[in-house]
């Protein structure tokens, strides 16, 4: 395997359950990554979150489709389903929801598919890039440009997503793909909100630059920011 692997969730230090769920699997000689964020007001977030991840690695795992891009949208959309028909099953879990990222890596290649406000960066020569866009009303209005995004980073609205695994039968995915150069340092991190909500981009590129004690450094500046939120993230570097 080219890749080394590590993972963190936490309930944080407000809230009484933990609505995230995360997934790290070695499927055909590549590494499977699933980060899902249940949503906080729903029923049955947590439900929704775990659901996702299972449906996702068993039907990528089932496929033997090559297109994996076409694999990773045909997987989340699988997992939508089964949400709907989960939260149909019984009022317990009516309107349960989730974002979800999934990231497939394979001979230096990333494929990944992206839905609501969870993030996907790669940091490439200690250089941080976010690759998705969040499907947020506040990164909307970012768009359109009626804020900055340093006003984004406080604005009151900012956990308002507009796309969910949930919502509906015909959830709109966002699909890339990028080609890495095995010359390159590089690691990818997936994370929900809770660490994207109290870290800045440029704070985290400077934690994941260092390569040393990631994981416990992330987590205790979570901590000592308060973390108002679930928090989770998933580390994918390649071995040196």
């Amino acid at each position: 395997m080219d890749y080394k692997y590590f993972s963190v969730t936490n309930i944080g230090l407000k809230r009484n359950n933990n609505e995230d769920s995360l997934g790290i699997f070695e499927v055909d000689n590549g590494i499977l990554a699933i980060v899902c964020d249940g949503l906080g007001g729903n029923k049955a977030g947590d439900v929704a979150s775990q659901l996702s991840v299972n449906s996702v690695h068993d039907y990528f795992q089932a496929s033997n489709n090559t297109d994996y891009l076409d694999r990773i949208k045909s997987a989340i959309l699988n997992a939508n389903k089964d949400i709907l028909e989960k939260s149909n099953s019984s009022s317990d879990f009516k309107g349960m929801a989730t974002t979800i990222e999934v990231l497939f890596l394979k001979d230096n290649n990333a494929f990944w598919g992206h839905v609501g406000d969870s993030r996907i960066y790669l940091l490439r020569n200690n250089k941080l890039k976010q690759l998705t866009k969040d499907h947020s009303l506040v990164q909307k209005l970012v768009d359109e440009g009626y804020l900055t995004m340093k006003e984004a980073e406080h604005h009151p609205n900012k956990n308002i997503i507009m796309r969910a695994l949930g919502d509906n039968n015909k959830v709109e995915i966002d699909l890339s793909k990028i080609k890495l150069n095995s010359s390159d340092d590089y690691l990818f991190l997936m994370c929900t909100d809770g660490v994207t909500g109290v870290m800045n981009d440029n704070e985290l590129e400077k934690i994941l630059s260092d390569y040393n004690n990631i994981s416990e450094t992330l987590t205790n500046q979570i901590l000592k920011r308060g973390a108002p939120d679930n928090f989770s993230f998933v580390i994918i570097s390649k071995n040196p």
